[in-house]
């Protein structure tokens, strides 16, 4: 394993930053950028000499001796997207106030790949340092939460939120407490655990039609990715009223200009979210997977894979807002470019962090197992929070990353061990 040091350099961040007060991009120069922290805490690499697989993990901020964040799997994952990842997890915990910091783990190998699991177990095992004491974990692309679930239990380390249960009082009854939160059943067959994140995106997209005064049965919605994050936003969008008429998946784009029957769809997934087109309904046009992009759609929810609006597609995208579903949904230059065509776009750290911020909620049983509960709770945060950025934005051009930057340079402080119930 190898640790290493920062190369030097400005990173997409820093180029975004840079750009911030420019003119043409949409954001109000009298308002100087907040301080950014490139740097992160530590970088670790790891070298499978089984398959020849790389695996990374990066802390960008450690905060009572925490950081929480995802592990990722996809062939092509790159050390500098693991830290672009920790990065936005540093953004999440310090804008909703959890007392740790941020990280990301990666491993550059295709989840596909019957070797998969075991690539994910020996990964574990050399992070295991980290996972016992520090880092705490969870799915991410290419790594389902199941899975995550039984390395850890293999490894003698029970449940990926493992580094935070044992600092509880009584590690035993937390576990539980979480095993039960991430498996309560919630309307239309899912688990509480799989939806949450996808719910707080709903709730984004509901927020961003609120600001312009639009009806959610007027807005239209187009989601790149139909997973656990994206399927589950696309089924609390159909089911607040919007009309989701384009998905798109690994396969292609699938739209319906009179909205599609979203439940439906999720049905047809296979393992890999990805629809059977043998059993789409007559009415579904089969497009190719970039269309996804120049949808006619009011919002545009990118949910699938990191970098997907660059600057050679951003001028694609018709959409009046765009919601970050996906970490690192767009680049710095794509979003300047879609800001000076007035097209704001909500970050990543806040539009997807529901899944995170619920996650501690659980842990210091601040929620439980009762769904209602939690979603009562994001509700109300995800719509005080998009309502702030958005006015931000219509008010003083100043973009939504700006200002969720300025949430993230001021969290709360931490003063002592955090003390989990």
């Amino acid at each position: 394993m190898t640790t290493m040091q920062n190369p030097g350099g400005s990173t997409p961040q820093v180029a975004a930053q840079t750009a911030a007060g420019l003119p043409g991009t949409g954001v109000n120069p009298a308002v100087a950028p907040a301080t950014r922290r490139t740097e992160p805490y530590l970088r670790l690499q790891w070298n499978d000499t089984v398959t020849g697989a790389v695996g990374y993990l990066v802390v960008h901020t450690l905060r009572a001796g925490l950081a929480t964040g995802g592990t990722r799997m996809r062939a092509g994952c790159t050390l500098s997207e693991v830290e672009d990842l920790a990065r936005g997890m540093a953004n999440k915990t310090a804008t909703f106030d959890l007392p740790i910091g941020g990280a990301k783990g990666g491993v550059d190998f295709d989840p596909k790949d019957p070797r998969a699991v075991e690539v994910m177990e020996r990964y574990f095992e050399a992070m295991r340092p980290w996972l016992d004491a520090h880092w705490v974990t969870a799915e991410d692309l290419g790594v389902p939460q199941h899975l995550i679930d039984e390395v850890f239990d293999r490894l003698g380390l029970d449940q990926s939120f493992h580094a935070a249960i044992r600092r509880a009082a009584d590690p035993a009854a937390t576990c539980e407490r979480v095993r039960r939160g991430l498996n309560a059943e919630v309307e239309g067959g899912f688990l509480l655990g799989d939806v949450i994140g996808g719910y707080g995106v709903a709730h984004s997209c509901l927020a961003a039609a609120v600001s312009w005064g639009q009806v959610p049965a007027e807005t239209t919605v187009a989601i790149q990715g139909i997973g656990t994050m994206g399927g589950s936003a696309a089924y609390y969008l159909h089911e607040a009223g919007m009309k989701v008429t384009t998905v798109a998946d690994a396969a292609g784009t699938l739209h319906c200009a009179d909205g599609l029957d979203i439940p439906a769809l999720l049905d047809l997934r296979d393992e890999y979210n990805e629809v059977d087109r043998t059993r789409l309904p007559e009415n579904v046009e089969q497009l190719p997977r970039s269309a996804v992009l120049s949808a006619e759609a009011d919002i545009l929810v990118p949910a699938a894979i990191s970098y997907a609006i660059t600057p050679d597609n951003s001028f694609d995208v018709r959409a009046r807002v765009v919601v970050e579903a996906a970490n690192a949904a767009t680049t710095p230059e794509a979003e300047a470019m879609l800001a000076a065509r007035g097209v704001p776009v909500l970050p990543d750290f806040v539009a997807n962090a529901g899944a995170v911020a619920w996650a501690w909620w659980l842990l210091l049983g601040q929620v439980d197992d009762a769904p209602d509960t939690s979603f009562d709770r994001l509700r109300t945060v995800m719509h005080t929070k998009v309502a702030q950025l958005m006015a931000a934005w219509t008010e003083q051009g100043v973009t939504p990353r700006e200002t969720g930057h300025r949430w993230a340079d001021d969290p709360a402080p931490v003063t002592g061990p955090v003390v989990i119930p």
